[in-house]
């Protein structure tokens, strides 16, 4: 089967992460404590954050570099593994003074038993070449992701944006926190309802979602939201309205990552030229599928496109 996304070149920058998984039996409860006691079968790594959107990426075929900023420790030397393994190219600037984000997760019965997360910041210093390298990477890339998990790495992100926009290059963003001023002039934000919430408020109804949506489109100069909904599918916000799909999910093992996988799938699809509501199509189909696997994985060209692009792009040069 043809793979059109090859010479798709997505530069993704943002807070990248090491999701450790410890998974084992849980046969009896500690005699030192309430709480089950996990014995330890096997050990797994993956990318997580950022990383994870790069995967994503890479996954489908397209060419994905990662920008970020990690420690100079086993974490951080994991991480830059595991980046090469998956053919992603990676840019990273290690800060001595940083511990690589790792969240651990043990698993047990295929239930989460535990999450344990180790992180800090990184220093000014490292930033400032961070932003330099980002200059130097951006002339290169057809779509620019930013994967904003409030770790610090992307605290030069108000310049980022402005930087690629001057190159009409499109600008996604996975949102965090309750500050989106930093993310205006770009052009598709993707939050979860609780994270728009903490944005725009509680909504009553599907018009005061509407209304609250749009007011902070224009506010913050964007050309959509995408509004992740979880069982109640997608809603995004243009110029044109307010256009919502359905979930399109058979069975919900694990949302942990689908965000990545959502935003990856509509830069690959921008970068293809394709709209914002045909991108917002697939990336919930691949929702739907990634969110049937266990932890943070990752949709396949063949399982997005089982008969192939042009079946649903024919007008797609392949």
């Amino acid at each position: 089967m043809a793979n059109c996304f090859f010479d798709k070149k997505i530069l993704v920058a943002g807070d990248a992460m090491l999701d450790r998984y410890w998974f084992g039996d849980a046969n009896r409860i500690s005699p030192e404590a309430p709480v089950p006691v996990v014995r330890i079968t096997r050990v797994e790594d993956r990318l997580g954050g950022a990383a994870n959107v790069a995967v994503n990426i890479a996954a489908l075929g397209a060419k994905a570099k990662l920008l970020s900023v990690i420690g100079d420790d086993e974490a951080g030397d994991r991480v830059e593994e595991l980046l090469n393994e998956k053919k992603i190219e990676p840019h990273l600037h290690r800060d001595t003074e940083l511990k690589t984000t790792v969240k651990l997760r043990i698993v047990a019965r295929q239930q989460q038993m535990l999450r344990a997360d180790f992180e800090n910041r990184p220093t000014r210093a490292v930033l400032a070449n961070h932003l330099t390298d980002f200059e130097n990477l951006i002339h290169e890339s057809d779509v620019l992701v930013l994967s904003d998990y409030g770790k610090g790495g992307l605290d030069h992100i108000i310049r980022m944006i402005e930087i690629a926009r001057a190159k009409s290059i499109p600008v996604l963003i996975d949102p965090k926190g309750n500050n989106y001023d930093r993310y205006k002039g770009a052009t598709v934000i993707t939050p979860n309802r609780a994270e728009l919430a903490q944005v725009v408020g509680d909504w009553s109804s599907e018009e005061d979602l509407t209304e609250k949506a749009q007011a902070l489109r224009k506010q913050l100069e964007l050309e959509a939201i995408l509004l992740t909904r979880s069982e109640e599918g997608m809603t995004l916000f243009s110029e044109s309205g307010a256009q919502s799909i359905p979930a399109q999910a058979l069975e919900v093992f694990d949302v942990s990552g689908a965000g990545d996988t959502v935003i990856a799938v509509m830069a690959t699809m921008i970068a293809m030229g394709e709209t914002l509501a045909e991108a917002m199509r697939t990336a919930n189909r691949a929702g739907g599928i990634v969110v049937g696997k266990l932890g943070t994985a990752t949709v396949s060209f063949e399982e997005l496109f089982p008969n192939g692009y042009e079946q649903l792009f024919p007008g797609s040069e392949l």
